[in-house]
C-alpha cells in the first residue's frame, strides 16, 4: 500500500499516514521551502513542482507494481475561507487546484483517495467546484464519502472543522468512529500547560522553536487587559480599541487580540496564527501570543517533528505559514487508520 501526497506541505497530512502504518512515497508542493520538513519528518520524496503541471504518467510511475494506490490531497484552502469571503475568488488560480486533482485521478485511477479541505467548499454553488469533484469521482466508478469533522473529537486540541472526503473502487468507506467525547476533549491546558513561560520577543534557551512575537507597547496594553475567552468588546477601555473595529465591518471580529482558554480545545490555527491581531491567540496566562511550538503542538504536530535544518534557517512568519496551511497529523493519522480499516474489508478488492 503506497500514498502520493498532492499539495503536501510539510507533510502534516502524510506524516499522519506514515504513523498509521501506510508508506508515503512523494510528496507534491510547488512550495519549495516545504521540502526539509516533509522530507526529514516523511521518509518520503518531495517533488517541487505545481500539481497542474506536474504529468500523471510521472505519479503513476511513483507507485509500486502490485501496490494498492492512495492519493490523498488538501488543495489550497484560502480562496473557500472564510477569511477571504470578500476576495474575487475567481481571479484566484488556487480556484481551479480541486480541477486538477480530479485529472490526475482520472488518468492514475488509484484504489482509494482522500481529500481534506475547509467546509466552506461544499457551499459554492455558483462554481460547484467540490460537487464536480464528487461527481467525476462517481462517474469513475467509486464510492464516495464525505463529511464535515470536528477536530476535537479525533483528540486534536483545536476547534477545527474540516471537510474530509474518502474514495475507494472496491466497495463503501467511511471515516473511522469519533475517538473523544466532549468530557475527554483534549485542551489547551492539556496540549501546552507544561511548557516554560516566555516573555514577548524573548525565545526559550531550551527551544529555540518556542518563540513569540515581540508587542508594541500599545499592543502589551491590549493583551494585559485582556481576559481569557474574552473580547475587546467588553474587556478592554475605549482608548485600547483600534479605530477600524468602530466601525461596522470591523466590529464583528470579537476574538482579535483574545486570549485562549485554558479549559477548551484553542481556535483554529491559521497561516497568522502566532499574531495576536490575526484572531483569538493570546496565551491563555501570558502576556504574549502563542509561540511557533505552541502552535504546532496545538496543531498536533509531536514535539520532535523537524521543521527547520536548524535555527538560523528560522523565518517565524514562513514557519507560521507552514504550520498553519498544515492538515493536522492527528487528523492523517484518522484517515490513514480508516483507509487501512477498509482495505481489511477488501481484499485484493473484494469483500472479505
Amino acid at each position: 500500500m503506497t500514498a502520493v501526497d498532492l499539495f503536501c506541505g510539510i507533510g502534516g497530512l502524510a506524516f499522519g499516514l506514515h504513523s498509521s502504518g501506510i508508506n508515503v512515497i512523494a510528496g507534491i508542493d510547488i512550495d519549495k521551502s516545504c521540502k526539509y520538513a516533509f522530507e526529514e519528518n516523511c521518509e518520503a520524496s518531495f517533488i517541487n513542482q505545481s500539481v497542474d503541471q506536474i504529468n500523471h504518467k510521472d505519479i503513476a510511475k511513483l507507485y509500486p507494481e502490485n501496490s494498492y494506490k492512495v492519493l490523498v490531497g488538501c488543495a489550497p484552502c484560502q480562496p473557500f475561507s472564510n477569511y477571504t469571503l470578500k476576495a474575487d475568488k475567481k481571479k484566484d488560480k488556487r480556484w481551479q487546484l480541486l480541477k486538477s486533482f480530479s485529472k490526475i485521478i482520472n488518468q492514475v485511477l488509484p484504489d482509494v483517495v482522500s481529500m481534506e479541505n475547509v467546509p466552506r467548499l461544499t457551499k459554492f454553488k455558483e462554481e460547484p467546484v467540490f460537487d464536480q469533484f464528487v461527481k467525476n469521482l462517481k462517474s469513475k466508478g467509486y464510492n464516495v464519502w464525505h463529511d464535515i469533522i470536528y477536530c476535537p473529537n479525533y483528540g486534536i486540541p483545536q476547534k477545527r472543522k474540516r471537510l474530509v472526503l474518502l474514495a475507494s473502487r472496491f466497495g463503501s468507506i467511511s471515516l473511522i468512529p469519533a475517538t473523544h467525547k466532549q468530557d475527554e476533549y483534549v485542551t489547551v491546558k492539556d496540549a501546552i500547560g507544561n511548557l516554560e513561560p516566555i516573555q514577548a520577543g524573548i525565545p526559550s534557551e531550551l527551544d529555540f522553536f518556542h518563540r513569540s512575537p515581540a508587542l508594541t507597547e500599545i499592543n502589551m496594553k491590549r493583551i494585559k487587559a485582556s481576559k481569557p475567552g474574552g473580547s475587546w468588546k467588553t474587556d478592554w477601555d475605549e482608548n485600547l480599541i483600534l479605530k477600524c473595529h468602530k466601525d461596522e465591518s470591523g466590529y464583528s471580529y470579537g476574538s482579535i487580540y483574545g486570549r485562549m482558554r485554558w479549559d477548551e480545545p484553542s481556535p483554529t490555527m491559521t497561516t497568522f496564527c502566532t499574531g495576536i491581531g490575526n484572531g483569538r491567540f493570546g496565551h491563555p496566562e501570558q502576556d504574549r501570543a502563542i509561540s511557533l511550538r505552541e502552535a504546532a503542538i496545538l496543531q498536533s504536530f509531536p514535539k520532535d517533528y523537524k521543521f527547520l535544518k536548524s535555527k538560523e534557517d528560522l523565518s517565524a512568519k514562513t514557519v507560521s505559514k507552514h504550520i498553519g496551511n498544515a492538515v493536522p497529523p492527528k487528523l492523517g493519522e484518522v484517515i490513514g487508520q480508516s483507509i487501512l480499516a477498509h482495505l481489511k474489508e477488501f481484499r485484493n478488492g473484494k469483500k472479505v
